[in-house]
């Protein structure tokens, strides 16, 4: 049978088993926690193989699409990854009217940015809304209200059935549809085969993007992705 002291010797060496635990735990947890880093994407603009790659000819559901003579386009509004300007969450897309740049915001502190061509003045649309419809290739319809401007344009009147897809086709490749509060605010973000109205503001209303970068946003963009337009500028925005 275990003495007195042999017992008050256990307790003791079981007390301060416990009691180094106990600091132990204490020393662990006063650490600072460890927060896994969000994998970093690289930023910057793109190289030249990267840009040859990336708007090179190809062919996207049964038609071909032209190479973009990128050359030709302000280095500005290639499409490359940014140090977000927005603040926005991530998946949000923002459309800076002024500087002909539209964002899709990205987990991290980066969000993809792409160059394009606003609606002329008096015809742009400003606010938030969702993309309730997303097309590939799509039909173009003309609105009545453009149709009353351009009657030429009424053999492509939503009545008439619209355009038919195709690499002429002033909707290009892609197109996504705004609503806001469940209506079709009739604005969009498409393709189009003018890429040298890239960085202008040469459409009605919409925001149009060369094809090879509508078929890359296309893939980023959810349904009912938040998108908010500003008629005011967001600032510069560094690729570094």
């Amino acid at each position: 049978m275990p003495t007195s002291f042999s017992l008050s010797r256990r307790s003791f060496v079981l007390g301060s088993v416990s009691m180094t635990a106990a600091l132990a735990g204490c020393s662990t947890t006063s650490q600072p926690s460890v927060i896994p880093a969000v994998a970093q994407r690289p930023v910057g603009p793109p190289s030249e193989a990267e840009l040859q790659a990336r708007y090179a000819a190809m062919e996207d559901g049964g038609h071909q699409l032209p190479a973009i003579p990128y050359q030709q386009i302000d280095p500005k509004y290639y499409r490359q990854r940014v140090i977000d300007p927005t603040g926005e969450k991530p998946n949000t897309i923002v459309v800076d009217t002024p500087n002909r740049f539209l964002y899709v915001v990205e987990p991290g502190g980066t969000a993809m940015r792409y160059g394009v061509s606003i609606g002329r003045d008096g015809f742009a649309w400003e606010g938030e809304g969702v993309i309730q419809w997303r097309q590939p290739w799509p039909r173009w319809k003309v609105p009545d209200e453009m149709v009353a401007r351009q009657p030429s344009l009424a053999r492509f009147s939503v009545k008439a059935g619209g355009m038919e897809p195709g690499i002429k086709n002033p909707l290009g490749a892609r197109a996504l549809y705004i609503f806001k509060d469940g209506q079709d605010t009739l604005y969009r973000l498409h393709g189009s085969p003018e890429w040298k109205s890239i960085g202008t503001a040469a459409s009605s209303g919409c925001v149009r993007f060369v094809n090879q970068d509508i078929l890359d946003l296309y893939t980023r963009v959810p349904y009912h992705a938040r998108i908010v337009v500003h008629q005011g500028s967001l600032g510069t925005t560094s690729s570094v």
